[in-house]
This record gives structure tokens, sequence and C-alpha cells, in this order.
């Protein structure tokens, strides 16, 4: 046959495919809405501070200004297991882009094939002398099913989807861990601060005992002042010791976190000694952008609104398109010469026409499916709001606390001057005094387990507020 005749031909199946390659089944993709807010009901005093500068770049635990804390993080990034474990998934969902994005092209297999054949003499239709003969074949099949009604599309974008959702996983299991590793070390910060509370709490039993010896050597005080003394004193000494055990469990905490062994992790000793830094939460609807688990939640929905066209599409007939060719020589030497060539082309189109409902009840399921993930993400979106106003009205309600509760310290330690000093003059029995002793023990570590809280409460809020991440950061695929 002419070549240019059968180009002709080929040229005209490719422009029925892309003719008829413009209709794409399913539903065209509308983000759901969320209505966020106008504003944050517990915004209270937070404004924009200069903190936000640095959250907006991401390495939100830099607004601490705390050199350890700095490089705790760095080593997430570097050595933390399940980080690397996330990334993973996310790179194996976006090999599924490419592998969905094959469906665009067509398939094809070359191969080489060598035969020796004697066939029976006595085959029918009738005896004959059929010699022994070589066969040489170097076939190549193509065949492409053109993207008719749009399932090869729907696919990639149902992939693509999925691999963004991914991304946004992967930023969300990111942000979560960063998070724990603040969480703990500002924990562990906080019972440094009681152990140095204790320790000077311990070194002023010491010397209360010292003075209750002294008087009653001097037959000022009785055997139950120094009694009561020594019971403080140890007591006081075991709650210091109780605190190691907590201590220890946050470290090796943090050192899984950053990827170590926790014999080759350990924390020197900090105690809390400023308040969290100002936090500016931005508006509501900022929110629908700055966090990764609404933004994998809404990659979702678009997902399972592509699968909806895959299984719309199955209704339509199938349209395949092939051709082979190639050369067949009893000889090798004539194996690519003009004459051992072959060539055909082929067109097909077939409809299910009775399945039993399948068709049907896989679209009521794609149907279904984005109902739910419309769900998932309307609820992941309320989950955000809670998780951010609980964290403001947690700093705003704690701030009131500390001044309450720094007055409560004040007092009490006041009051324990006032009942040392009535004890030393005989006035009053060293009960006052033991009594005073644990008020204001009890008032300064109150105060020390407030300021804790406050930078738990941003550490969140930051964490609620998706630690400066933007939904710009997912990748287009």
């Amino acid at each position: 046959m002419n070549p240019i005749r059968c180009s002709g031909r080929a040229g005209v199946w490719s422009a029925i495919a892309l003719l008829l390659g413009g209709c794409t089944a399913g539903p065209k993709y509308v983000r759901p809405a969320a209505d966020p807010p106008a504003n944050y009901k517990e915004t209270g005093e937070w404004k924009p501070a200069q903190p936000g500068d640095q959250l907006a770049r991401g390495k939100w635990w830099e607004i601490y200004g705390d050199p350890q804390l700095n490089s705790f993080e760095e080593q997430i990034s570097i050595s933390n297991q399940t980080l690397k474990a996330a990334q993973a998934r996310f790179a194996e969902a976006r090999a599924g882009v490419r592998v969905s994005r094959a469906g665009f092209f067509p398939s094809a297999t070359a191969g080489l094939s060598v035969s020796r054949t004697r066939p029976s003499q006595n085959r029918p239709p009738a005896p004959s002398n059929t010699p022994t003969y070589n066969d040489f074949l170097l076939p190549v099949d193509v065949s492409y099913e053109p993207d008719v009604w749009g399932r090869v599309r729907r696919t990639v974008e149902a992939a693509r989807a999925e691999a963004q959702a991914s991304a946004a996983d992967l930023a969300s299991v990111e942000l979560s861990l960063r998070a724990e590793l603040a969480l703990d070390y500002f924990q562990l910060r906080g019972i440094d601060s009681h152990k140095q509370l204790l320790a000077s709490t311990v070194a002023a039993y010491e010397k209360a005992l010292e003075l209750t010896q002294s008087r009653y050597r001097g037959g000022l005080a009785s055997a139950v002042d120094v009694a009561q003394a020594q019971t403080q004193l140890e007591t006081t000494r075991a709650e210091a010791a109780g605190l190691d055990v907590q201590r220890a469990a946050l470290e090796h905490a943090m050192a899984v976190l950053t990827g170590h062994a926790p014999y080759q992790f350990a924390v020197p000793p900090l105690p809390l000694a400023a308040p969290p830094p100002l936090i500016p939460p931005g508006l509501p609807s900022d929110l629908l952008e700055r966090r990764p688990d609404i933004a994998a939640a809404e990659r979702r929905v678009q997902e399972a609104n592509a699968r909806i066209g895959v299984a719309r599409a199955a209704w339509f007939p199938q349209i395949m398109l092939s051709g082979a060719g190639g050369f067949e020589s009893a000889k090798i030497g004539t194996l690519l010469q003009g004459p051992g060539g072959f060539w055909s082309l082929a067109g097909s189109a077939a409809e299910l026409v009775f399945e039993g409902g399948q068709r049907r009840g896989l679209s009521q399921a794609a149907r279904a499916a984005y109902d739910q993930s419309v769900d998932t993400y309307r609820q992941t979106t309320l989950a955000a709001f809670e998780e951010v106003e609980d964290n403001l009205a947690a700093l705003s309600i704690l701030q009131d606390v500390a001044k309450t509760q720094d007055a409560a310290v004040a007092a009490a330690q006041h009051s324990l001057a006032l009942s040392t000093t009535r004890y030393q003059g005989g006035v009053t029995s060293y009960l006052e005094v033991v009594t005073a002793q644990s008020a204001a023990l009890s008032d300064e570590r109150a105060a020390v387990d407030i300021l804790t809280r406050r930078m738990v409460a941003s550490v969140l809020l930051i964490k609620a507020l998706g630690g400066g991440w933007n939904a710009s950061q997912i990748p287009s695929l």
C-alpha cells in the first residue's frame, strides 16, 4: 500500500481523537464554601507585632529568641524518621501522578522471534511434501485509547489532587513534630524552673532548720519545732527528686524527635525566664490558606470530584486504536528488505450493554465519597477555628491569672517574713512558720506552672495558625 495513503489514514484517526478529546465527564470542581467568621471571638489584646514577621517566614520557633530551641528544631528536618516517612509518602504520591499521565500516550511493544518449523506431512487437507523452514519476525505493536470521554484527564486530576494533599500532609506532620518538640522543651524548662525554686527553697529550709536547732539548744524552741523544720526540709527534697523522673521522660522524647537515641542526647538545665511573645492571629479567612490540614482536606475534595468523572466515563463506549508493523522473512539476510515488511491499522468501539448495575453503583459510591470529603473539609475547618479560639482564650486568661498570681506570691513571701520574725521573737510557734513556708512555696510553684502553661499555649496557638505555612507552598505537579 502507498505509504502516503497509510499516513493519511493515521492522520484521520488522530484528528478524530483530538476532536472527541474535548469532552470530559463529571462535574467541574468548585471549592466548597467554609463560611469563616469575620473575626475571632477571643482576640483580646492580641495585635500584630514584630514576631509576626518571623512567623510568616516559617521558622516560627525563632520568635522565642532561644538558641537552644533553634538548634533542636533544625535537627528535626535532618534526622526525624517520622518526617522522612512522610516525605517518602509524598514521593510515592507524586510518582502516582506520572503513572496516571501515561494514559495520555500510546503503548508500543517490540520484539524479535526466531523459529524453525517442520510441519506434519499428514496434516489436512491432504498430505504434502512440506519442507522445513525458518521464520524470522521483527514485530512492533501499538495500541492507543484516546481520552474521548476524559477518563484519563479525570484520573490525572485525581492523582494530582491526592499528591497535593500528600504534600499538605507532609507539612502537617512537620508542623506537629516541631510543635511537639517545642512543647516538650518548654515543659522541660518549666521543670527546670521548679527545680531551681525547690533548690533555693531547700537552702532556705536548711537555714531555718539550723536556726530552730540553735534555738532548741538554747532552750528557746521545742523538739517539736525541730521535727517540723526537719519534716518540711525532707519533704521539699523529695519533691525536687521526683521532678527528675518527669524531666528524664521529656528529654528522652526530645531525643527521639530529633532522631537520636536517648543516651546520645542531653538538654542543659535552663529555667524559664520570660513570658511568651505576642502572636498575631490574623483574620479567620486567612486560616483557610494557612492550615496544611485544611489544605489537604480541600485537595481531597477535588480528588473525590474527579473520581465522579472517572465513574461517569465508564458509561460511554471504549474506543481503541491499534496498529502493527514490522518485518518477517524466512532468511535473516532479507529480514529488513522492503518485501519483508508488513503493517496493519485497526480501530474499535465497544459498549458494555449489561453489567448488573455495577456502573450505577460505582457512580453512587463516587458521589457519596465526594459528599463525605466535603463534610470532612468543613469539619476540619471548624476544628481549626476551635483550636485558635481555645489558645487565644488560654493566653488572654493566663496573662491575667499570672498578674494575680504574682500578687499572691508577693503576699505569701511577705507573710513568711512576718511569721519568721514573730517566731524569732518568741511570739509564735514554728507551726506558723511552716504554714507560711508551705503557702509561699505553693504560690511560687503555681506561678511557675502558669508561666509554663502560657508558653505551651503560645506554641499551640502557632500550631493552630499553621506555623507560617501557606497553601501557595503546595506544588503544582
